[in-house]
C-alpha cells in the first residue's frame, strides 16, 4: 500500500505549479553545496569533460557544461519560441489593445535595469553584462503565486505570465543582436536553407512533428557552427511549428461519435471489437484535435522544467562561497548593478508602465487600492532573474572571477525580489472566483494561467 501511495505523492507534486520553482531551488542549493564541498573539484571536473557527437569533421565536441547551455538550452528555447506564438495567436499578444499595456511593462521592465547598471558601469569593463538583470525567471514567479494561492487573483497570473513571454522575446532579442560571435556565412545560409524547409513544411501543413525536429535539428548545428548563439535556433523553430489542427472540426465530432459506438460495442461480448480498439480511436481523435505547436508543447513542459532547467541551474549556479571573492564583489559594480537592476529597476519598471498606461487609459486594470498593491507585488517578482540572468551572464563573461561576481548579484537581488513580492502579496486578502478580475480575461487565458507557461 506504501509503493503507490509514494508514487501518488510524487505525481501530485509534480502537478502543482510550484513544482517547477521548487526543483529549481533544490538545483540551485545542490550546485552551491557541492561547489564549496570536498568533491568540487570533481563537480568542474565533470562540467569540462568533452563530449562528441558525429563523425570526422562532421562532429560536435563540447564540454559538458556547453552542451548543457547550448544544446539543451536551445530545447528551453523552442518551448519559449511556441510560448510566444501561441500568444501571439490565441492570447493576450493577438491584437493590439490586449497586447499594449503587457509589452510596454515588459520593455519598460527591461530597459530601466539596463539603465541602472550602465549608469554604474559605462566605460568599464564590466559593461558587456549590462543585459544581465533584463530577464525575468517565470517559473519562480509562477511558483512562488502557486504557493500564495487564491492571495493572488486570476487575472494577476495571466498579466504576468504575457509580460514573462515579451521579457522572454526581448531576451532573444538581445542575444540575437548583442551577443552574437564572429559570423560564418556559409553555416548561416546552411541554417537559412532550413529555415526555407521549416516555413514550406508550414505552408504545406504538414501536421506531424518528426520532420520539424529533424530539419530543426540541422538548422542548430548550422547557427551553433555560424558565430550566433545558438539557442536561436530553437526560438526559430517554435515559430515555424503549425498552429492549426490536422482535421475539421466537423470530422473530429463523426470520429468522436465513431469511438463512442465503438465503447458501446465494446461492452458486448458478442461483438469483437475490443476495449483497446476503442481507446486506440480515442487517443487519435485526441491526438488530431491538437495543433502540433500543442502538443509539442504539452511534451516540452515536462522535461523542460523538471530536467533541463534545473540541470541549467546545477552547472551554472555554483556560486563558492570564498569570503574574499564575496567581499570584492560586494565592493564591485558590476555585482552591485545587478542587485540595483532587478531589485529597483524591474519593479520600478514594470510598476511605472502599468501605472502610466492605466491613467492614460490605454489599460482594462480597475484603478483602486487593491489592484496596484498586487501589481506591485508581481512587479516586485519580476526582480527574480535567475536561470535567464545566469545565461546572459555566461554569454557575457570569459572571466570565471567576474562570473562569481555576476553569481553573487543575480542572487542577490533574485532572493530579495522574491522574498519582498511573497511578503507583500501574502497580507493581500484571498480572493472568491467572483472579484478574480478587475478586467475581462479571455476564458482560454483563464484556464492557461495555472498551469503556465507554460
Amino acid at each position: 500500500m506504501k509503493e503507490p501511495t509514494f508514487k501518488k505523492s510524487i505525481q501530485n507534486f509534480f502537478r502543482k505549479d510550484s513544482a517547477a520553482g521548487i526543483m529549481l531551488i533544490l538545483a540551485t542549493l545542490a550546485a552551491l553545496l557541492v561547489a564549496n564541498s570536498p568533491i568540487s573539484g570533481l563537480y568542474h571536473h565533470f562540467m569540462e569533460l568533452h563530449i562528441s557527437l558525429g563523425i570526422s569533421s562532421l562532429s560536435i565536441d563540447h564540454s559538458v557544461h556547453e552542451w548543457i547551455n547550448d544544446g539543451l538550452m536551445a530545447i528551453f528555447f523552442l518551448l519559449v519560441g511556441l510560448e510566444i506564438k501561441r500568444e501571439l495567436k490565441y492570447g493576450e499578444l493577438s491584437s493590439v489593445q490586449s497586447a499594449l499595456l503587457p509589452v510596454i511593462a515588459a520593455f519598460s521592465g527591461a530597459a530601466l535595469p539596463a539603465l541602472i547598471f550602465w549608469a554604474l558601469n559605462g566605460g568599464s569593463p564590466y559593461m558587456n553584462g549590462w543585459a544581465i538583470p533584463m530577464a525575468t525567471d517565470i517559473a519562480f514567479v509562477i511558483g512562488i503565486m502557486a504557493v500564495l494561492g487564491s492571495k493572488v487573483p486570476i487575472w494577476a497570473k495571466v498579466f504576468v505570465t504575457t509580460i514573462a513571454v515579451v521579457d522572454d522575446l526581448i531576451a532573444v532579442m538581445v542575444i540575437a543582436i548583442f551577443y552574437t560571435e564572429q559570423i560564418s556565412m556559409f553555416a548561416l545560409g546552411i541554417a537559412a536553407v532550413c529555415l526555407v524547409i521549416l516555413l514550406m513544411l508550414n505552408y504545406g501543413k504538414v501536421n506531424k512533428l518528426s520532420p520539424y525536429l529533424i530539419i530543426g535539428f540541422i538548422m542548430w548545428w548550422a547557427v551553433l557552427e555560424s558565430g550566433v548563439h545558438a539557442t536561436i535556433a530553437g526560438v526559430v523553430l517554435g515559430f515555424t511549428i503549425p498552429t492549426a489542427r490536422g482535421w475539421s472540426v466537423e470530422r473530429l465530432k463523426e470520429y468522436a461519435r465513431e469511438g463512442f459506438e465503438l465503447f458501446q460495442q465494446a461492452a458486448d461480448h458478442n461483438l469483437p471489437v475490443t476495449k483497446d480498439q476503442a481507446l486506440h480511436h480515442m487517443d487519435a481523435t485526441m491526438h488530431q484535435a491538437e495543433s502540433p505547436l500543442h502538443r509539442l508543447e504539452h511534451k516540452l513542459h515536462t522535461p523542460v522544467y523538471f530536467v533541463i532547467m534545473p540541470l541549467f541551474a546545477f552547472s551554472n549556479a555554483g556560486l563558492v562561497f570564498d569570503p574574499q571573492i564575496i567581499g570584492d564583489a560586494f565592493a564591485s559594480t558590476l555585482t552591485w548593478g545587478i542587485i540595483l537592476g532587478l531589485f529597483f529597476g524591474k519593479q520600478i519598471g514594470i510598476f511605472s508602465a502599468t501605472w502610466i498606461m492605466t491613467k492614460l487609459n490605454f489599460s482594462q486594470l480597475a484603478d483602486n487600492k487593491e489592484t496596484w498593491k498586487v501589481v506591485y507585488g508581481l512587479a516586485l517578482l519580476g526582480g527574480i532573474g535567475f536561470t535567464m540572468s545566469l545565461f546572459i551572464a555566461n554569454l557575457s563573461f570569459d572571466n570565471q572571477l567576474l562570473l562569481e561576481y555576476s553569481k553573487v548579484g543575480i542572487l542577490t537581488g533574485s532572493i530579495i525580489s522574491g522574498t519582498a513580492g511573497y511578503l507583500l502579496l501574502k497580507r493581500q486578502p484571498e480572493y472568491g472566483r467572483d472579484t478574480q478580475q478587475p478586467f475581462d480575461v479571455p476564458e482560454q487565458q483563464v484556464e492557461k494561467a495555472g498551469t503556465h507557461k507554460e
